[in-house]
């Protein structure tokens, strides 16, 4: 029995092969356990990887303050809420923005005139699968920057 050719590409080489053509010339990125100083790689997974620390932090400090956790990302086709907290009469639904440094702006800068709008509709669709009986609705924004946690209390 003869065996399987090597899998190979529309141009006949080996599929784990460098493509020869134009980026042969170049190296490849080191990998995250190579690179030389991790604080400062960038990409998808590391602001992501950001964003759920700081949406921890600020569930944290709502839980410090004597709020109860209802839903973290609660979703929808709309779009998404990260923190919905509740203490006696008072529903707060939450935007949290981390950001490493202010380079490209303070992170409550990030929550635009749209990005509240959105939030509003948000908040109102949540409240009508969700019923209950909370009588105050309440929009803050929770600004990691850094190590440094704020928590604007009646945003908008």
């Amino acid at each position: 029995m003869r065996p399987f050719p090597p899998v190979t590409d529309q141009t006949g080489h080996p599929r784990d092969a460098p493509d020869p053509g134009r980026n042969a010339h170049r190296e490849q990125s080191p990998s995250r356990e190579q690179s030389p100083n991790p604080e400062r790689d960038r990409g998808p997974n590391r602001n992501l990887a950001r964003g759920q620390a700081g949406e921890d932090r600020a569930a944290a400090w709502y839980i410090g303050q004597g709020y109860d956790i209802v839903a973290r990302n609660w979703r929808n086709r709309r779009g998404e809420i990260d923190l919905v907290c509740a203490r006696r009469d008072v529903i707060v639904f939450c935007e949290v923005k981390s950001r490493r440094t202010d380079r490209h702006g303070a992170p409550p800068e990030a929550v635009t005139r749209r990005k509240q709008l959105r939030l509003r509709r948000l908040a109102a669709e949540y409240l009508v699968v969700h019923a209950n009986g909370r009588r105050q609705v309440r929009f803050d924004v929770a600004a990691i920057l850094g190590t440094t946690l704020t928590v604007i209390e009646d945003a908008f």
